[in-house]
């Protein structure tokens, strides 16, 4: 024992009686009470003391704080949390503290010590059972006093609301504490939250660790068996083939299109965390969608559901559609006035491409051989008519070539160098445009968007797919 704490022990303990250890009375008061999140019950604790020194620290600045990976889906371990506390200035000393079952006065001194940190005005961090039932989870929990006439412990409870300055006898506390991993010799967990300086908080612009990780618990209660979730920022992917080949459509796919896209486009992430569900073929795409949105799906390669915040995919037809429904979250967040005419055409541009000098290009697909038919047919609307079309008229009263001939403009502006600066300069000036159509003739340097139409249609007769 070091010399503080023997002089901390001496000021804690009362003269004993007959041998046993008295302890005097001490509260800590105005603790705040905070509630934990899931799991988070020891990062909650410690934002409960950082409130009480007037620190605006949540429990997920504690979470961050550690550095844990937000895949595992899962709050602070003692490890995590230590590590956690040491970053943001708190001096925790010793944290694991092995008794001997055979030597109860070894677990009343860690009790002492504990007591001691009271006096000093420290709250203390413990991990214990939850409760005395066997094998039950162990639980953080915050110590903010001791009544001595009573012989119980007053502490925070953070898995419940409402919960500050509960009491606990100490002989229960003493037998929850102690973590029984080998019959004879007990490990103890004691935290004491000595602040020495609070460390600077560095917090994210958009989704922080912490949000990924309660996202990926709560995601976790409900995976289907067989389903594997891999986080891919700013999304988590779901897929029921191996986890191997879901990572890889996870970092192949997603994390190539999504890092093109925003290089090019977008500077914003997606407003919510969105679920990506890749289902392994059309049995499964079919029957899961169906079980976990509650409607079979309407096309059979995928949609992405706003309402669900997710995209829904039939992988078995290939990664196209996917990239596809990539772009639409992030046009909501960062483009949100954007007419469904843009919208699909970008989206359906990039269901078909690569890279090119490191960014995102589109190429020519199926939907040519259908555009360049009706071109023949003379039933391409004018740019006017697509462009001023309402999302439900792009919808639902597609004359067969609203999508195609919104791609294929959009490839043709790609292929002149003014595909971004027309996104750009349209985003801007959506309030006194909202149909594009003013935007369009400026890029494109001419007022008769009629006889660039002529042009357009000859341009697109001799492109090739296949």
């Amino acid at each position: 024992m070091t010399t503080r704490s023997a002089t901390l022990l001496l000021l804690a303990l009362l003269p004993a009686a007959a041998g046993a250890a008295t302890y005097r009375s001490v509260t800590l008061d105005g603790v705040p009470h905070v509630r934990q999140k899931p799991d988070f019950c020891g990062e909650a604790c410690a934002a409960m003391v950082l409130a009480k020194l007037g620190h605006a620290v949540t429990q997920d600045d504690v979470f961050n704080a550690a550095g844990l990976d937000p895949q595992l889906g899962r709050g602070c371990y003692t490890r995590d949390l230590s590590r956690a506390l040491r970053r943001l200035g708190f001096d925790v000393g010793t944290v694991w503290h092995t008794v001997e079952a055979a030597k109860p006065a070894q677990l009343e001194g860690q009790f002492a010590a504990l007591h001691a940190d009271l006096v000093r005005g420290v709250a203390t961090i413990i991990c214990t059972r939850y409760d005395a039932r066997p094998n039950t989870t162990e639980h953080f929990r915050l110590i903010v006093g001791y009544d001595a006439a009573r012989d119980e412990v007053l502490y925070h409870e953070p898995a419940e609301a409402a919960a500050a300055y509960r009491r606990m006898k100490r002989a229960d506390m003493l037998a929850l504490w102690p973590l029984k991993y080998q019959p004879d010799r007990w490990t103890v967990v004691r935290m004491p939250l000595d602040l020495r300086r609070l460390q600077p908080i560095a917090r994210p612009a958009g989704f922080s660790d912490a949000d990924y990780a309660q996202h990926m618990m709560q995601l976790k209660r409900t995976l289907p068996e067989g389903f594997h979730a891999v986080l891919q920022r700013p999304f988590v992917v779901i897929g029921d083939e191996t986890p191997e080949m879901v990572q890889r459509r996870a970092t192949a796919t997603i994390k190539w299109a999504v890092d093109r896209l925003k290089k090019d486009y977008f500077a914003k992430d997606p407003q919510h965390i969105i679920d990506i569900w890749l289902f392994a073929d059309k049995t499964s795409y079919e029957k899961n969608a169906t079980a976990l949105f509650g409607a079979r799906p309407t096309t059979p390669f995928g949609y992405y559901s706003p309402t669900h915040r997710a995209l829904v995919m039939n992988i078995s037809t290939g990664g196209g559609t996917l990239v596809h429904e990539l772009v639409h979250p992030f046009v909501a967040s960062n483009f949100p006035k954007c007419p469904a005419w843009f919208n699909e055409g970008l989206a359906s541009l990039y269901e078909q491409c690569g890279d090119r000098d490191g960014h995102i290009h589109g190429r020519t697909n199926w939907r040519l051989r259908g555009l360049q038919q009706a071109i023949e047919q003379g039933n391409v609307p004018s740019f006017a008519t697509l462009c001023s079309t309402t999302t439900h008229q792009f919808y639902r009263q597609d004359p067969g070539t609203n999508y195609s001939q919104a791609r294929y403009l959009c490839y043709y502006l790609q292929e002149r160098g003014l595909l971004v600066k027309f996104y750009h300069q349209f985003r801007r000036s959506v309030d006194d445009d909202p149909t594009g159509l003013k935007t369009l003739a400026a890029v494109l340097g001419t007022s008769d968007l009629a006889a660039f139409k002529k042009q357009w249609e000859a341009y697109v007769m001799k492109l090739r797919f296949g």
